[in-house]
């Protein structure tokens, strides 16, 4: 059976629809390369309780949190393995890093976060949390002690615009808005647009007394002369995301329906320029044992009748899981490899739980 190589990658990102167990395997992998001798980063965006517990990440969030690995290796191993770290994402205090690190002045950086725009808008704005991501992807990958960086996404319906974050977030600062709020860019005409469009958020601002354009330029403004610096950094997490030392991972499970979804995704990543590397069906059924060994059992009559009833209902279902494999197969991208999963006889919740995963994952 082949196993899961990524000694090539950099950058590991798992993806899926919700509920396939995508974070769980993100650690598996995360384990099983540091295990193997690398070091490894892994974050997460949302894990359950669970795997907070697992990785040691109760109430660590923005930094890297080094995990300790002596439940999951041999003696003999010591000498020789990695280093895992992992972290929860923390969008905000991602962004308040960012701007501490990049502002003119610790004054201009104290000004935008104290700012009620900021403060409300840092946590809440469509796309900052994605972004926030991808800016901390960066960091960790740019740290030389680290060899391999696991990221977990959100659920399919949302990963594309997670991995799109960059894309849009310099097609923002490049957007003629930015310099309407009062971002200084360059010089740059003001149209009659423009002009009407100030016009008309300050009659706003006069007839509600909220302040809103001018605590809205405050906050625009504030960023004066880091917006470059954001837009390169975009470039380069686009960038990363299709570079040849990054592998694409999309988890899933054998029912049609997750099938169904798995495939409208990987061709949505190839559209995206994203090349999946290898698919992971997870909680795949065990091998069926040999119908031969109930005959050859020392059991009564009637117990052997219930054990071959439940054999043909697993080979039932062994059957159907096939035809899922058979149905992914179909859509596989050229050199994307088949991977299993098997189901645990339980739910992980511990290293050693993660680590088997890791270790079991083969060739379909």
């Amino acid at each position: 059976m082949t196993r899961l190589e990524l000694s090539g990658y950099r950058l590991a990102i798992c993806l899926g629809p919700g509920g396939v167990g995508k974070t769980t395997i993100s650690a598996a992998l995360a384990i099983g390369a540091a295990a193997s001798g690398r070091a490894v980063d892994v974050m997460t965006v949302d894990p359950a309780p669970r795997l907070l517990d697992a990785l040691g990440l109760e109430g660590v969030a923005a930094e890297p949190h080094e995990v300790n690995l002596d439940s999951v290796l041999r003696a003999s191993d010591a000498t020789r393995h990695g280093r895992l770290r992992a972290l929860r994402l923390d969008p905000k205090a991602t962004f308040d890093a960012i701007v501490r690190r990049h502002a003119a002045s610790a004054a201009a950086a104290d000004a935008i976060l104290a700012g009620r725009i900021y403060r409300n808008l840092a946590s809440a704005l469509a796309g900052v949390a994605d972004y926030m991501a991808m800016e901390k992807l960066l960091e960790l990958a740019a740290d030389p002690a680290t060899g391999l960086v696991v990221l977990d996404t959100p659920p399919a319906a949302e990963a594309l615009d997670f991995l799109d974050a960059p894309r849009r977030l310099v097609e923002l600062l490049g957007s003629r808005a930015v310099s309407l709020l009062g971002a200084r860019r360059g010089p740059r005409r003001v149209s009659m647009v423009d002009i009407a469009a100030r016009a008309i958020l300050g009659a706003f601002d006069r007839v509600t007394g909220l302040k809103l354009l001018a605590d809205v330029q405050a906050f625009v403004g504030g960023f004066d002369g880091m917006y470059e610096g954001f837009a390169e950094r975009a470039t380069r997490a686009s960038a990363m995301l299709r570079d040849g030392a990054t592998g694409v991972i999309v988890v899933t499970t054998a029912e049609a329906g997750r099938i169904a979804q798995a495939r409208e995704f990987i061709a949505a990543l190839e559209r995206a320029a994203l090349h999946v590397r290898a698919v992971i069906v997870n909680r795949a059924m065990p091998e069926l044992p040999d119908p031969a060994e109930i005959e050859r059992a020392r059991i009564s009559a009637a117990l052997k009748r219930k054990l071959r009833r439940n054999l043909e209902d697993h080979a039932a279902l062994k059957a159907r899981e096939s035809i899922s494999f058979d149905t992914l197969r179909s859509a596989m991208p050229a050199g994307a490899a088949l991977m299993l999963a098997p189901e645990l006889e339980h739910e992980p919740r511990t290293l050693p739980d993660l680590a088997q995963i890791a270790a079991s994952i083969h060739s379909a």
